[in-house]
């Protein structure tokens, strides 16, 4: 399962990024510290929402 989770996660993973970051920009936060901290929760939130897709798909 873990093979399926990482390459759920390299889609999800930057997905999420991508949205924070955008979510981050509309809201006004344009320095880079707080487009690399929108980036961050949204790599890092995609690691639990990864596994429990591909918990499902197995």
């Amino acid at each position: 399962m873990l093979p399926l989770t990482l390459v759920i996660h390299i889609f999800l993973g930057s997905t999420l990024a991508g949205c924070a970051v955008i979510a981050a920009l509309v809201m006004g936060y344009d320095t880079a510290t707080a487009i690399l901290v929108a980036a961050s929760v949204g790599f890092f939130s995609a690691f639990p929402v990864s596994w429990l897709i591909a918990k499902r798909l197995v």
